[in-house]
């Protein structure tokens, strides 16, 4: 395990000098939207928080955390808040290829469609949209969350912006729950597919859900999905620990400990392996320690798209 206080301070480092945990600049990172058709203005914006770009970067900064873990290695990682964020962007651009960041653009461009589909009124603006801070609150360092969530929260009031679809569990929490209790901002906020409008009977005929612990436990939006999913045919195998009894993917520990991380992710997997279904998941977070198990799901979106 590393020191969770060099963890924190590099991540909080980073938040406030880029604005996301990575310390990459958010145009390296946000890029799906440039080969999408998107308006720019409708009743909502949709907010992505970053999160699926970063699946990339996560996994491959996991695999390096794995190696050095519990090494003499490990002690100079609290050192790497004083390198210079040009070059940690530079590193970033080497550490996803190509493939990966296509598969995760894909969900978002898959998002995308199924609010065109539905005949949702919304617009994308990438200069608006950021990192939420969630994993700042997550590792405790409440002060750095409510100075990030307070500057997301000024560019989207001043540019009248109270309406948001999110994409993912975490950006979902943080601006539903958390914005209002920590610095007294509220949005309107929904999830993509809680606005899913259309029905059809393509799809897969059986899968699991994976359900997010946010998403399960603390939304209680579980049913939702599944209320999707049966009105386009699909089947939902019932999973040992599902929605609000739902059993963790292993993140966000992997930023403290990768090895612990796997260890968790690895007796979800095998619940999730016993339904004997193809395996959904709705979480950019849930899907990176999945796949770091050796399960490949697919995303929620994705199973919804081929149906609109």
């Amino acid at each position: 395990m590393y020191k969770p206080r060099d963890i924190i301070e590099l991540i909080a480092d980073n938040v406030k000098k880029t604005r996301n945990p990575f310390g990459a600049p958010n145009r390296l990172i946000n890029r799906w939207w440039r080969t999408a058709s998107l308006p720019r203005e409708g009743d909502a914006l949709l907010f992505t928080g970053l999160m699926y770009q970063s699946v990339p970067y996560i996994e491959g900064t996991t695999r390096y955390l794995e190696r050095y873990e519990d090494t003499f290695a490990a002690r100079y990682l609290r050192f790497g808040r004083y390198v210079p964020k040009s070059l940690v962007g530079l590193g970033f651009a080497f550490m996803a290829s190509r493939a990966e960041k296509k598969r995760c653009n894909a969900i978002l461009h898959d998002i995308a469609a199924i609010l065109n589909r539905s005949g949702v009124n919304f617009g994308y603006r990438p200069e608006l949209d950021f990192y939420s801070g969630i994993l700042l609150y997550d590792l405790g360092d409440l002060d750095g969350f409510v100075d990030h969530a307070r500057f997301v929260a000024r560019i989207l009031k001043d540019n009248g912006v109270d309406k948001l679809i999110t994409v993912d569990p975490h950006t979902t929490y943080a601006l539903k729950v958390l914005y209002p209790e920590y610095i007294g901002e509220s949005f309107t906020v929904k999830t993509y597919f809680e606005l899913v409008n259309f029905t059809g009977e393509n799809g897969h005929p059986r899968i699991t859900l994976h359900d997010p612990c946010i998403y399960g436990r603390y939304l209680e939006l579980a049913d939702v999905p599944r209320r999707v999913l049966e009105k386009l045919g699909i089947e939902c195998v019932a999973v040992r620990n599902g929605g609000g009894f739902t059993n963790c993917c292993g993140g966000p520990a992997e930023s403290i400990s990768p090895k612990l991380s796997r260890e968790i992710a690895g007796r979800r997997i095998a619940e999730l392996q016993a339904a004997g279904a193809q395996i959904v998941a709705m979480c950019p977070i849930c899907m990176a320690n999945l796949r770091r198990g050796g399960l490949e799901a697919e995303d929620l979106s994705t199973v919804i798209a081929r149906c609109a």
